[in-house]
């Protein structure tokens, strides 16, 4: 059974955050809400947690995992950045796009695409999102909170907990949550390709 945490949409209670950057940290699968919507998150080694967004979301190793980051310091870690496309990115974070980047050795090889190497980043504009991220010291392994057979993701916490109660560990519950998916910009091609229209205004990488 899920646990359920009520939290302050601007003002997230630390200790609250806390508990659940210790659960991520024990493995823990978690629901949570960011700035387009609610995510998917497990710590970045969790194969248990990777093959579990795997099972409820009926993923096929194609799929992009996104890292969810806190600072633009930190995304770099994790993927190669020309300097036309640092500046890009930089110019829309914190947001709602999600970026596809050639991956560095800090990423494991099971979030990897496999035949383009790469990983989709991200740092959203949400304070829980980014008070959890504060917290945890390290990014968070994320997917959209869209189910099989469904056009919308899940946007209330709530519901979420009615629904998956037996398949997550933990669900984050703000009542302040985008309802639209993040926009998807592809950069691992050498020219810039618009994946998915989401949340995020296109117009400047168009």
């Amino acid at each position: 059974m899920a646990k359920y945490f009520d939290v302050h949409p601007e003002n997230p209670q630390r200790r609250t955050i806390g508990t659940v950057a210790d659960s991520i940290r024990s493995g823990a699968l978690i629901a949570y809400p960011t700035d387009s919507c609610y995510a998917l998150g497990c710590q970045l080694g969790n194969r248990d947690g990777i093959g579990r967004i795997r099972s409820i979301r009926n993923l096929d190793d194609r799929h992009h995992f996104t890292l969810v980051c806190q600072t633009f310091a930190q995304l770099g870690q994790f993927v190669y950045l020309d300097n036309d496309v640092f500046r890009t990115i930089k110019a829309a974070t914190p947001g709602s796009y999600t970026f596809i980047l050639p991956a560095t050795k800090e990423v494991p090889r099971q979030l990897l695409h496999p035949k383009k190497k790469t990983v989709g980043v991200r740092i959203p504009d949400h304070a829980i999102a980014q008070a959890l991220l504060a917290e945890l010291g390290e990014p968070l392994l994320s997917s959209t909170l869209l189910l099989p057979g469904e056009e919308a993701p899940l946007t209330q916490g709530w519901e979420i907990k009615e629904r998956l109660d037996h398949v997550v560990d933990a669900v984050i519950d703000s009542g302040d949550c985008g309802t639209e998916p993040t926009t998807v910009i592809d950069f691992s091609g050498g020219d810039v390709e618009i994946v998915r229209k989401g949340a995020g205004d296109t117009s400047r990488f168009e």
